[in-house]
């Protein structure tokens, strides 16, 4: 009767002990839950790389003003004093007004080149949030696929822990030996140690949702409510690569490189034309007072057309510059077609694994492993088994949980780089 006693009162106080030590283990940091369609609209919205990426469209529409203006006119003026004192020959002053009159369309063209570049700007824009987009979903899902492994090991922790309480008291009643206690409680130790890991890597996850929101709060870190569910889809290839072609922002990117090829064309042909200089002057000539030819003091009125000698014009390297680049610009949009193409089957094929890998859990890898688990550790504590069968369906146990979590994320995953790689997105869980 005194050794169940004893053993009752031990297995209270070390109830008391584990119930401390978890406490210890769990996070004591300040959390903010925060749903995944709020986090990806404060991504488009506070994302400082992605802002910093919004001003090259203002940078393109001051191109686009700057493409407008006119050259402007030149003002001139000028005094002339033949410095004869003695002879009176008087002195002289001069203005003139310059301008250049550019022709063969060049202003056209100029604006031509900014307002296409600045189409083709809005277009990389959206295909970098469309990365964006992609990325920060990712990373949300990362840190879900974190807590759970977190918990798979603070929970396998919790199991070895008791186990390891247990043993303590089986050894001072003899049951068994100080080996098969001093080994569980050593794998009770290591078992903490990955618990510690895993904690480490989940708390980086979550620091990592700050830097893509922007989020300047050091001392609190976003948690995200959802869980992996959602994510099946039925697709078919040719509708996704056809949707693809027509959505993607990075092949109308492409497409609309070309257009700034041609307008460079465009514009280097008329830089080759010819451009008018156009002036307009005034001179006085002062009263001249020498006795041998006095002169009265008149004004004079000019007005001239300059035409340059474009001999530069034997020399088309700005031309063929830009007829290059046209050239270069359509193979690149030939590669992102068939780049294009090929990342959606890839990740098609990658979502069609993964869909599978899920439904492969469904047919009971995780109870079975759980009740094999269960029936080792009651075989164990009844001397029926070693503790070295315990520790493998333990480790079996644990790989079946994470491997279940990352095949959830893998699956989730590759629908989130399948719809990225169409150009689509209804992500929403």
């Amino acid at each position: 009767m005194k050794k169940y006693i004893k053993m009752v009162i031990s297995m209270a106080i070390l109830h008391l002990s584990y119930t401390a030590s978890a406490q210890e283990i769990d996070t004591l940091f300040t959390k903010r839950k925060i749903d995944y369609a709020t986090y990806i609209g404060l991504v488009g919205k506070n994302n400082l790389e992605y802002s910093a990426e919004k001003f090259n469209i203002n940078i393109a529409e001051a191109n686009i003003l700057s493409a407008k203006i006119f050259p402007d006119p030149e003002l001139g003026f000028g005094f002339a004093d033949n410095g004869q004192r003695r002879m009176n020959m008087g002195y002289g002053f001069n203005s003139e007004l310059s301008w250049t009159l550019e022709l063969g369309g060049k202003r056209k063209a100029r604006i031509d080149v900014a307002q296409n570049e600045a189409q083709l700007t809005k277009l990389l824009l959206e295909d970098y949030f469309r990365n964006l987009r992609a990325d920060a979903t990712l990373a949300y899902l990362l840190t879900i696929q974190n807590r759970h492994l977190l918990d798979v090991q603070f929970n396998s922790y919790q199991q070895m822990k008791k186990l390891a309480e247990a043993d303590s008291i089986r050894f001072r009643l003899g049951s068994i030996t100080q080996v098969d206690a001093r080994q569980s409680k050593l794998e009770a130790g290591t078992m903490l140690n990955e618990v510690y890991a895993a904690q480490a890597e989940w708390k980086t996850a979550l620091a990592n949702l700050s830097l893509l929101l922007g989020h300047r709060e050091a001392d609190t870190l976003l948690y995200p409510k959802e869980d992996f569910t959602g994510f099946d889809r039925n697709f078919i290839l040719q509708d996704l690569i056809l949707t693809a072609q027509n959505n993607r922002s990075d092949l109308k990117a492409a497409l609309q490189h070309k257009n700034v090829s041609q307008s460079l064309i465009k514009l280097a042909k008329a830089n080759r034309a010819i451009d008018l200089g156009l002036s307009m002057g005034v001179d006085y000539n002062s009263y001249v007072r020498n006795v041998i030819a006095p002169t009265p003091s008149f004004t004079t009125v000019n007005a001239g057309i300059s035409i340059p000698l474009k001999f530069s014009n034997n020399r088309p390297g700005e031309l063929r510059a830009a007829q290059y680049g046209m050239m270069q610009a359509e193979q690149l949009y030939r590669q992102t077609e068939l780049t294009i193409q090929t990342e959606v089957t890839q990740a098609f094929y990658n979502y069609e694994a993964a869909q599978k890998q899920v439904s492969q859990f469904n047919t009971g890898l995780l109870a079975e492993a759980k009740a094999i688990l269960d029936g080792k550790i009651y075989s164990y504590q009844r001397g029926e088994t070693s503790l070295l069968e315990v520790l493998d369906a333990q480790r079996t146990y644990n790989e079946v949980q994470q491997n279940y979590y990352q095949t959830l994320y893998n699956h989730a995953a590759a629908l989130v780089e399948l719809e990225k790689a169409v150009g689509i997105w209804d992500i929403n869980f």
